[in-house]
């Protein structure tokens, strides 16, 4: 894991309610795709990247136990892209 490793702090839902971006400690908010890429290069912690049935890379959280920090309990950002 990098030093500057980033942590995700919310999630962007698109009407269906999927995951569609992460706003990251930084404050910044990176589509999906760029948090994929983030997360195999070691620059968000506490994630793996985990492939839907239709074959689309996305983020999970890491196992740890506590559901509350799940990606899809976090807050969710109304920050448009």
């Amino acid at each position: 894991m990098k030093e500057n490793c980033h942590k995700i702090e919310a999630v962007v839902k698109d009407n269906k309610g999927e995951i569609i971006a992460y706003r990251l400690d930084s404050g910044e908010t990176v589509e999906k795709e760029k948090g994929v890429s983030m997360a195999k290069n070691g620059e968000i912690s506490d994630v793996i990247v985990s492939k839907s049935k239709k074959g689309e890379e996305y983020l999970k959280s890491a196992p740890d136990g506590d559901k509350g920090n799940n990606l899809d309990n976090l807050p969710v950002d109304d920050l448009m892209l």
